[in-house]
């Protein structure tokens, strides 16, 4: 039986993807690390009170391992919220209480914008001396909170619109997290990298159940997910070339019908990196015998070639992999954003140096996440690569390399 050419480098295909995926996260982590700059020496700042701060509380007096099981327990507290949260999650998903939960979601998106984001917004008010009265602030607020919602769940604006937004989203949720006691933050962040791992890897995993129901109904999940843009290649060559569909909603879909003029088949493989508010995941699925009255937009991911004489049959590919609906462009949902953004933000309250390692750690977990993704094909966890690497580069830095590097610059020493 003849077999699958695999491409002689899987970084000639995913390369441009990756950087789509590492833009916006770059920019979400840029944004923290200036806020935290700015107003980290703001004496209005003050450690927050939360969900992942209900079973012990920090202060100076407590030794490291007093803080340390302190950190341990509200990890555990936050874990197990995170856990029952996602599970009530499925269970309405699978009640189809879609509705519901997009609405549900659409309000917690404007409780971020319109008060976490105004009470940032103060802040920076305070901090530069912006001249503005409250009436005109709490109407642009009004309308900055409605428009993120409209943006975000309607899909009716421009998709750089809700791009926007969702780093936006994922920026101020993770100021806040930076908020956190230290070592509570660093607990925390270890503990949602190997919740993320259980989550979905685990056969009764919430997250993994979550994506199997939404592939078998062939819908969308509702969380806060963003979304790449496709991209488009041109090939040349006369072997069909294996693509990714962007696929509108089931529903839109019986609206356009009179748009749907092409009428040819295509086999297609569908790269989709997928997660939720609370965690994240990344999916790769394939999927074969898609009508192009189903495609709104075709870009390769990665470019498979398959020879005229190739015996898969329609079946298998079926077998493999099954569609999640709304889209195959690559996708990361804002829980790593979120994390992403906390690691860095958390260093930049030592010092520029951490930053930059734990920056490069995470760039290159996310980098291997996805060429693991490409490679074996399964729901991946896009956290624990990067958070481990991280954490790891943030200790290295702040331990070892900071202290070689000024006794280098101490000795006048060039290297």
């Amino acid at each position: 039986m003849a077999q699958n050419q695999r491409p002689k480098s899987l970084l000639d295909s995913l390369g441009e993807e990756i950087i789509r995926i590492l833009t916006p996260v770059s920019i979400c982590m840029l944004l923290v690390v200036l806020l935290v700059s700015i107003l980290n020496s703001s004496s209005s700042l003050s450690v927050t009170s939360s969900i992942a701060t209900i079973a012990y509380s920090e202060t100076g007096s407590d030794s490291s391992w007093d803080k340390f099981i302190g950190a341990l327990l509200n990890s555990l507290v936050f874990v197990a919220v995170v856990t029952v949260a996602t599970f009530i999650l499925v269970l309405f998903f699978y009640l189809k209480c879609s509705k519901f939960l997009k609405i549900y979601m659409g309000f917690s998106s404007f409780v971020v914008l319109g008060f976490m984001g105004g009470e940032i917004a103060l802040f920076l008010i305070e901090e530069f001396s912006v001249p503005v009265d409250c009436i005109t602030f709490l109407v642009l607020l009004f309308n900055f909170a409605v428009i993120g919602v409209l943006a975000v769940f309607m899909s009716k604006m421009p998709i750089i619109v809700t791009q926007g937004y969702l780093v936006l989203i994922g920026m101020l949720v993770a100021y806040w997290f930076t908020l956190l006691p230290e070592w509570t933050t660093w607990v925390l962040l270890v503990a949602m990298a190997l919740y993320d791992l259980a989550a979905v890897l685990l056969p009764v995993g919430p997250l993994r159940l979550l994506v199997e129901l939404a592939m078998s109904r062939d819908e969308d999940i509702p969380a806060l997910v963003y979304e790449a843009r496709p991209v488009t290649h041109h090939d040349s060559a006369s072997r069909p070339v294996q693509t990714r569909i962007w696929r509108e909603r089931q529903n839109a879909r019986l609206d356009s019908e009179d748009s749907s003029s092409l009428n040819s088949d295509l086999n297609s493989t569908v790269s989709i990196v997928q997660s939720s508010h609370n965690g994240a995941r990344i999916a790769r699925v394939e999927e074969g015998q898609v009508s192009q009255r189903d495609a709104e937009l075709s870009a390769p991911l990665i470019d498979h070639r398959m020879d005229a004489q190739d015996g898969m049959s329609t079946e298998s590919l079926m077998l493999e992999g099954m569609g999640l609906g709304s889209s195959g462009a690559i996708k990361l949902g804002l829980g790593d954003f979120i994390f992403y953004s906390v690691l860095v933000g958390r260093a930049a309250m030592y010092d520029f140096m951490t930053v930059y390692a734990c920056y490069l750690a995470i760039v290159a977990g996310l980098g291997i996440t996805l060429m693991l993704l490409a490679l074996y094909q399964k729901a991946l966890p896009a956290l624990p690569v990067s958070i481990a690497l991280g954490v790891l580069f943030y200790f290295l830095t702040r331990f070892l390399l900071e202290v070689f590097i000024v006794q280098c610059s101490l000795n006048l020493l060039m290297f």
